[in-house]
């Protein structure tokens, strides 16, 4: 059964199975990961990529002389490429709206001026959601970005194998591309246990699992200084639409706490997250995200498919790519942001209650520009 069907097939499948998902996102998933506290990870090469199994911390805050909401922005011009040399004075930052002071400002070219530390890039493979047949080509393709260059990565790399047995995590980054692929030519492609066959319930299954996965990912890369690129390669979870009955008024208040704090770990990692995918991926919803894209601002408007992946995707300023099947090409113009970009902070107005959705939206006085940034975050009270 294809995911074009899920909008059909959930109905029946999500009455008896949402009080299980209302605790995504909010318990450690210790199923899919060993007990342990690791020490955080330093950006460094290693002749030991394997992947392991590492425990979800949650994020440390830490004090920082800039403005409390911190944004990554991303300048192209009309034919993709980044715009540089740009000022404080030309950038704007509209808050619900209203034009906020830019309190910080700093300009990297990739070239002169280069981020400290260097922008990770996270590239997780997806095979619980791959069809089994495209799980060999998948691995050829993220090989063969690998090992090019002679496997000299440009950015440091870590490496996230998410299957139906769980999520296991490569123990640091590394730019040895050649070490890195030699641990994805050791991946093998099974009959996943979570199929068709499971019809509703599969889709659930597979969607719970792989937002937890994200959510584990980024509460893990909070710990870490610096800019991510989180580059998924796979068609994405399964987009589950609203029951014909609804949801309890207690179920909808603990998905938009899912959402709040999804989107809010995703900010504070410094994560801007990229979808590639082949070509199999495509299908007749593959649209459907966009249905989602409306923010979240109270929790009757709470929905699974406001975690979409391409939903997600879209709100940290990131790229969606393909399907088609030059993946190698997809992964590498995702990391073309990496080292271009700007980096601004701006004080919040003071919130009126916890949870308060706020719109984002920064502009450049430049004609024929593209702005690439967090669409929006969720304020809180100050505390007293």
């Amino acid at each position: 059964m294809g995911l074009d069907n899920v909008a059909v097939v959930v109905q029946a499948s999500i009455a008896r199975l949402v009080i299980g998902l209302i605790v995504l996102l909010t318990g450690c998933s210790v199923a899919m990961v060993a007990q342990g506290n690791p020490a955080t990870p330093q950006h460094r090469d290693t002749d030991d990529p394997a992947l392991t199994h590492r425990l979800s911390p949650k994020a440390t805050s830490s004090i920082i002389a800039e403005g409390k909401i911190k944004l990554d922005v991303v300048v192209d011009d009309g034919a993709g490429k980044p715009v540089l040399e740009l000022q404080p004075w030309d950038f704007k930052v509209f808050d619900n709206n209203r034009v906020r002071k830019v309190l910080s400002f700093r300009a990297y070219d990739g070239v002169t001026v280069m981020p400290d530390p260097p922008v990770e890039v996270i590239l997780v493979m997806d095979t619980l959601n791959l069809p089994f047949q495209q799980v060999a080509f998948v691995r050829g393709e993220v090989d063969q970005f690998l090992r090019q260059n002679g496997g000299k990565l440009k950015q440091p790399l870590t490496l996230v194998l998410l299957t139906d047995a769980g999520i296991r995590f490569q123990p640091r980054p590394s730019t040895d591309g050649n070490a890195i692929a030699s641990v994805v030519d050791g991946i093998k492609g099974s009959v996943s246990v979570i199929n068709s066959a499971m019809g509703g319930d599969g889709y659930v299954e597979r969607f719970q699992r792989s937002a937890k996965a994200m959510d584990n990912i980024a509460q893990n890369e909070a710990r870490k200084p610096g800019r991510k690129l989180l580059i998924w390669v796979g068609p994405g979870w399964p987009i589950l639409n609203r029951p014909s009955d609804g949801y309890s008024d207690r179920e909808q208040r603990r998905n938009f706490d899912n959402i709040v704090e999804l989107s809010t770990a995703l900010r504070q990692a410094r994560i801007t997250a990229y979808s590639v995918a082949p070509s199999s991926a495509a299908t007749p919803n593959t649209l459907l995200y966009k249905s989602f894209l409306n923010p979240v601002k109270t929790y009757r408007d709470a929905d699974f498919g406001n975690m979409a992946l391409k939903v997600l995707v879209t709100q940290t300023g990131g790229k969606i790519l393909g399907p088609d099947n030059d993946l190698a090409g997809q992964i590498s113009r995702c990391i073309e942001d990496a080292n271009a970009f700007y980096r601004i902070s701006f004080d919040p107005p003071a919130a009126v209650h916890a949870d308060e959705y706020h719109d984002l939206r920064v502009t450049v006085d430049k004609p024929e520009t593209m702005v690439r940034t967090s669409s929006g975050y969720y304020n809180q009270p100050a505390e007293h």
